[in-house]
C-alpha cells in the first residue's frame, strides 16, 4: 500500500504522521515545491520509528516520479487562511495549485483515490476531480469529519461530559451553509435534545460553523492542523483497509436527499474502491432544506471553478 500526501505544510506533514504510525502502509510519500522539507520530515518520522513502533517507510520528494503509483493520495497543498478571511478568500489562488496538482496525480497514479483538503473544499474536490477526469467515486473531499468533531467536541464542553460519549453529525459545505444536524446527535445515548436546551443547541452549532475561523484567529498565522489530519488519517485507513465505515465525507450526489450533480458533505460508505454509497438518513425538514440550500450555494460556485484550474 502506497499513499501520497501532496503539501509538506503542518497540515500535510501530521498527516503523514498519522498514517505513517498507523502502520498498515508499506510506504508515505510526503511531496512539496519547497527543496528539502519534505526530505527533512521524511528523515525526522523514519528515525522515530523505532520509538514509535512502526514500520512504514516515509519518503520526501519535490517531484511526483516518487508518488508513482500510489493507491491513495491527499491532497493539503493551497495556501491556508488568514484572519478575516473566509475559505472562498483563497479560490482562484487554490484553483490554481489544485488544479496542477490534479492533472500530476492523474499522470503518475491513474488508478488512485484521492482526498482534497484544500479550501475551498467544495469547490477544490470538485475541481480535482474535473481536472484529473478520475471517477466521481475515487475523488472525495475531507470535512464533515472534521466539523463533526468540532460538533461532537462542543456538545460535550456544554453538557459537561466526556467527548467520547456524544455522537454527532455534521453535512453540508465547508462554510457558511454548513448543515449540523441536532436530530441525530446523542449525548450517552440520549437525545440531545433531552440534555441541552434549544438555545444551547442553536449556540453550538453556530459554533460549529464558526470553528475554523475560530481556531484562525488564534493562531494568528495558519490554521488547524492537528483535528483535520485526524480526519483525514481516519477517511484514509477506511479506504485502505476496506473497511466499509460511514463517514460524513464531501460526495458526489445522484439524487441523494434530492440533490443531483454537486459535491456536498453527506454520509457514505467508504472502502478501496472509493465512496461505495451515499447514505440517505431521516434528517428533520429543516436541515433537509438546510442542507438542499447548501448545494445549490457550493453549485453556484461550479460556474467560477469551471473557468480556474
Amino acid at each position: 500500500m502506497k499513499i501520497t500526501v501532496v503539501g509538506a505544510g503542518k497540515y500535510g506533514s501530521t498527516t503523514a504522521q498519522r498514517v505513517a504510525q498507523a502502520d498498515y502502509a508499506d510506504e508515505v510519500v510526503l511531496t512539496d515545491i519547497i527543496e528539502g522539507l519534505p526530505q527533512g520530515l521524511a528523515l525526522d518520522l523514519n528515525q522515530s520509528r523505532p520509538l514509535e513502533g512502526y514500520e512504514t517507510k516515509v519518503t520526501g520528494a519535490n517531484d511526483y516520479a516518487a508518488t508513482a503509483g500510489s493507491d491513495i493520495v491527499i491532497v493539503t497543498a493551497g495556501k491556508p487562511r488568514k484572519p478575516g478571511m473566509s475559505r472562498m478568500d483563497l479560490l482562484k489562488d487554490n484553483a490554481e495549485i489544485v488544479g496542477s496538482v490534479a492533472r500530476e496525480i492523474a499522470a503518475t497514479s491513474p488508478e488512485a483515490v484521492v482526498v482534497v483538503v484544500s479550501n475551498p473544499l467544495d469547490e477544490m474536490t470538485a475541481l480535482f476531480q474535473r481536472v484529473s477526469g478520475f471517477p466521481h467515486q475515487r475523488v472525495m473531499g475531507q470535512a464533515g469529519m472534521l466539523d463533526t468533531a468540532r460538533f461532537c467536541d462542543k456538545i460535550a464542553e456544554r453538557a459537561g461530559v466526556s467527548p467520547l460519549a456524544v455522537e454527532a453529525l455534521t453535512l453540508g459545505s465547508h462554510g457558511d451553509t454548513m448543515v449540523p444536524v441536532p436530530s441525530l446527535a446523542t449525548v450517552a445515548g440520549k437525545p440531545l435534545q433531552e440534555v441541552l436546551s434549544a438555545g444551547d443547541i442553536e449556540e453550538i452549532v453556530q459554533a460549529t460553523r464558526d470553528g475554523g475561523a475560530e481556531v484562525v484567529a488564534l493562531l494568528k498565522a495558519g490554521s488547524a492542523y492537528y483535528a483535520p489530519s485526524s480526519a483525514a488519517a481516519k477517511m484514509v485507513a477506511s479506504i485502505a483497509k476496506d473497511t466499509g465505515d460511514r463517514m460524513p465525507v464531501c460526495a458526489w450526489t445522484t439524487g441523494e436527499y434530492g440533490v443531483s450533480d454537486v459535491y456536498l458533505g453527506v454520509p457514505a460508505v467508504l472502502g478501496r474502491a472509493g465512496v461505495l454509497q451515499v447514505v440517505e438518513l431521516d434528517l428533520t425538514e429543516e436541515e433537509l432544506a438546510n442542507l438542499r440550500e447548501a448545494a445549490e450555494a457550493v453549485r453556484s460556485k461550479q460556474a467560477d471553478v469551471d473557468s480556474l484550474g
